[in-house]
């Protein structure tokens, strides 16, 4: 079947108005003189209705279920990772129309605009796959598309220790670590899986707690019976009925939460959640993006210093709401580990740092750091 053929009938079936149903397409390409059997026609069919409602060229990528990341640079360049690093997919678009196309329909599915007035757009698909797509003349060539992939459950602890992101020691220590009701953030760069692997922490809190998360874009899973799931807002076209992630962070607090979780911080909301973890809320948590645990302070301070928190208050907070921080890292195989925990400590100039409890390298070899003593201790008092 030629790209012309395909592009004939899908005038003709807008032309009618007509959904790509297999009389239609039938009727359509006799009405450019050809004559096909049953397997051709319903070939036909599934071609359009895959670029008309579905995703294209790129289905068989979304139905592969270790596919997490789809990245579109051209027609002929998909990559993908299946948790192993980027590799270059042989699917591939007719032209750059055709990414175009896709990409303003997603985005319109996902509610939003995305043209040449407005030529980018970050949502997330109705099935939560996160949308990112932009437009030359702002991106050279051809228009480029990043899809997300969101499982549609969470991973198990036993699927974590396979894929060797954790082992059974840090295992043991994380299920201490909830069991006690610390507060903690899960660090790390994009695509290392932190919001993987707090997905899966969150599946082993107490089904008699409440947990209410407050997101950017849904992407957490937790396995576990009582989840109240919050998610933002963009604006609309007047600029109107914007919903942020400060505004969530208020209004979880007054869901009687036994477990606080924002998905991402990455601004203003860090002033309520710390302000939140020094009320009585234990057990929050979230994820942020770092380099290290160790700069997890710097990074919430630089996030505190957007609301108008002062280096000194954030620090104060900082060292009363939070306890411990976990950071996964990704190495250049595209293995991601929990590569440290460190526990949070107030230096005699008031700062906070963090200090190492748990080193794990690329190797799986663990080593105790200074800050083991006081996480055990954390985690035994707070067990008590």
């Amino acid at each position: 079947m030629t790209a012309g053929l395909l592009d004939a009938v899908r005038l003709r079936l807008a032309e009618d108005g007509g959904e790509p149903t297999p009389a239609r397409v039938a009727a359509a390409l006799r009405a450019q003189g050809r004559l096909l059997g049953d397997a051709e026609v319903l070939g036909v069919v599934a071609a359009l209705r895959s670029e008309l409602v579905g995703v294209g060229p790129l289905e068989p990528l979304l139905a592969d279920p270790d596919v997490t990341d789809i990245l579109v640079n051209a027609p002929d360049q998909v990559w993908i990772d299946r948790g192993h690093g980027l590799e270059r997919s042989d699917v591939s678009f007719p032209d750059t129309a055709a990414v175009r196309r896709l990409a303003q329909r997603l985005a319109t599915t996902a509610g939003r605009r995305l043209d040449d007035a407005r030529p980018w757009v970050d949502a997330r698909l109705p099935d939560g796959t996160r949308l990112h797509a932009v437009l030359p003349p702002v991106v050279v060539g051809s228009p480029c598309l990043s899809l997300r992939v969101v499982r549609a459950r969470a991973f198990t602890l036993a699927e974590l220790v396979t894929a060797g992101t954790l082992d059974p020691d840090t295992v043991a220590l994380l299920r201490a670590l909830l069991d006690a009701r610390l507060s903690f953030m899960i660090s790390g760069g994009t695509g290392s899986g932190k919001t993987t692997l707090l997905s899966t922490l969150l599946g082993l809190v107490d089904p008699a707690a409440r947990i209410v998360l407050a997101e950017d874009s849904a992407e957490l899973r937790p396995d576990h019976p009582h989840v109240v799931r919050l998610e933002t807002r963009p604006a609309n076209q007047e600029g109107a009925g914007r919903v942020t992630l400060r505004d969530l962070v208020r209004q979880a607090l007054r869901m009687r939460p036994d477990r606080l979780v924002v998905g991402e911080v990455r601004g203003s909301e860090v002033t309520d959640l710390l302000a939140a973890l020094n009320t009585g809320h234990e057990g929050g948590c979230g994820t942020v993006h770092a380099n290290t645990a160790a700069d997890v302070p710097a990074r919430l301070e630089a996030l505190g210093s957007t609301a108008g928190l002062d280096r000194a208050a954030l620090h104060s907070q900082l060292a009363a709401a939070l306890s411990v921080v976990v950071h996964l890292a990704r190495d250049s195989c595209g293995r991601r580990r929990v590569a440290e925990i460190h526990v949070l400590q107030r230096t005699a100039d008031g700062l906070v740092v963090t200090v190492p409890a748990l080193l794990r390298d690329a190797r799986g070899r663990v080593e105790r750091g200074p800050g083991w003593q006081r996480l055990t201790a954390l985690c035994t008092a707070g067990a008590s």
